[in-house]
């Protein structure tokens, strides 16, 4: 699995806690670092601490920092849909691929082709399509410029 995947896969995982927790998203990373080695030793000696992953991180800080403003074009483009009635997922999903596109200048279809994936794996059937659907929206919003190619 490509290395940018599974960051994208791990902040993912940490946006979840993130929301569904509400505590500090420096907590989150802390307890995401961990659970990848928490309880596992090597005779008396602990193994060490995992390396760290840059993008992880860039991804998890980033979205938590930028939410309130990803949130209000989520709202914008996710028609019929009230942000808090959305799946914890899906609605960090969004914020993440969001937050991607808009301050990491990731290429729009990359990650709305790995966002989709992150539907796939981890979201409802149904997901795939309405997660599609805002980011393609949004993208229109915050890169106006790709918008006509």
């Amino acid at each position: 699995m490509p290395a940018r995947r599974r960051s994208r896969q791990r902040a993912l995982q940490v946006l979840f806690e993130w929301d569904a927790s509400k505590v500090g998203i420096e907590e989150c990373l802390h307890d995401y670092y961990e659970s990848l080695y928490s309880g596992e030793e090597s005779g008396d000696v602990e193994s060490e601490s995992p390396p760290p992953d840059p993008f992880l991180e860039s991804l998890a800080r980033g979205t938590a920092e930028h939410y309130e403003e990803i949130d209000k074009l989520i709202v914008l483009r996710a028609d019929n849909w009230r942000l808090e009635r959305m799946p914890l997922v899906d609605r960090n999903i969004l914020r993440m691929a969001i937050y991607e596109m808009k301050y990491e200048r990731t290429p729009p279809a990359v990650v709305i082709d790995e966002a989709l994936e992150l539907a796939r794996r981890y979201s409802e059937e149904e997901a795939v399509p309405f997660v599609n659907g805002v980011l393609d929206a949004v993208r229109r919003i915050i890169l106006p410029e790709q918008a006509a190619t």
